[in-house]
């Protein structure tokens, strides 16, 4: 078994977070009675101290189903795709009220996002949902995320959220992941139905072993389960991010965190920049860019492409897909994702960032291919 408890490891620690994505279970934020208000409070007295600390925090929440259902007097047991649709139409404007009404008294901007799987896959969409998440943390806001549920089909949803909370961290480079849950962890069996089952606090890696220990769902509101959550983890640490397991219904559950309660933690496989890097050097570019000696000295120093510094364009490629960088004499320097389509790179290539608005008519991005989006050769 690949698990690591003790002293041999640094287990990572929330209190020093520089991103942190949390990711809330229905269970924990909706019960018979409707939303949890005492809860929410105490959560976003956390939020509001991890802000204050200089922490960006981005929550997945889930619970706009739950909620809408009992508004709407939907009977128990399974819903309907449409019906499902229609609680989450009218439990996600109730959901997104609440957290802005209980963070503002602590000066806190909210911000709502709602993704689908598409938004993921499609590199246009993903580059965009990273440019928006990156904005608003940028300024001091918490976004609150959820899976777009009243327009989501089965073929195009995650059907949970701690793998769309995985995907949010990956996406906005976050450091580490905590999923707010009914359990404290992993364990090596259910603890409810076997009593030598052990918990582990911290899996170094994730093994086949260990993913075989994931189970069904435990509770009435929540779809995912440790199955779910393993994937989680599969894609946060794959992309640089701890992740943490922790049981959420403690009124302040980050402080609790901090403090010493029991969790499980995966260990991240190098940080979210190296990872995002790796991925990228990886792909298979569509195009290619030649650059003069400036912008190559400009790449070496870890800074953006900008158009201006542009020779040559070749190939077709669209936003957000992989391109070769080569320096005056042919040599590649970097890969990178293009923040403009094969068109519109070759008609700014050479021009001052004051030039493109004019030839583009608008809409424009400083960088051909920024920094955070490259992996350069060394």
């Amino acid at each position: 078994m690949s698990l690591a408890v003790g002293g041999a490891v640094v287990t990572p620690d929330i209190a020093r977070a520089r991103r942190l994505v949390v990711k809330i279970g229905s269970a924990l934020l909706v019960d018979d009675a409707g939303l949890r208000a005492g809860w929410l409070r105490g959560l976003c007295e956390d939020v509001a101290e991890w802000r204050a600390r200089g922490a960006d925090v981005v929550l997945v929440s889930s619970g706009s189903i739950a909620l809408g259902r009992r508004v709407l007097g939907l009977p128990a047991g399974p819903l309907t795709l449409e019906q499902s649709q229609a609680a989450a139409a009218v439990g996600q404007i109730r959901l997104a009220r609440a957290y802005e009404e209980m963070l503002a008294p602590h000066g806190v901007i909210t911000a709502q996002i709602l993704v689908t799987l598409e938004d993921t896959e499609n590199r246009r969409r993903y580059l965009n949902s990273r440019a928006t998440v990156g904005t608003l943390l940028g300024l001091g806001v918490v976004p609150i995320v959820n899976e777009n549920d009243t327009v989501a089909t089965d073929e195009i949803r995650y059907g949970d959220n701690d793998r769309l909370a995985a995907q949010v961290a990956v996406t906005c480079g976050a450091d580490q992941l905590l999923l707010l849950s009914d359990v404290d962890g992993l364990y090596t069996a259910n603890p409810k139905t076997d009593p030598t089952a052990r918990h582990l606090p911290v899996v170094a890696h994730l093994t086949p072993e260990i993913e075989a220990m994931g189970g069904d769902p435990v509770s009435g509101l929540s779809k995912g389960g440790m199955k779910t959550k393993l994937m989680a983890a599969r894609t946060a640490v794959s992309g640089g991010c701890a992740m943490a397991i922790a049981e959420g219904s403690v009124i302040r559950p980050l402080s609790a965190v901090a403090q010493g309660a029991r969790v499980t933690w995966f260990l991240p496989e190098g940080d979210p920049q190296a990872a995002r890097k790796r991925w990228i050097a990886a792909m298979k570019p569509k195009g290619e860019l030649v650059v003069d000696e400036g912008a190559a000295r400009a790449l070496a120093d870890g800074r953006s492409l900008l158009p201006a510094g542009v020779r040559q364009v070749s190939g077709v490629f669209h936003r957000g897909d992989p391109v070769l960088i080569r320096g005056p004499s042919g040599a590649a320097l970097a890969q990178g994702l293009a923040r403009y389509d094969s068109t519109d790179a070759a008609r700014i290539a050479g021009r001052r960032s004051d030039e493109i608005a004019a030839i583009l008519g608008g809409n424009i991005r400083a960088a051909l291919v920024h920094r955070d989006d490259m992996a350069v050769n060394r």
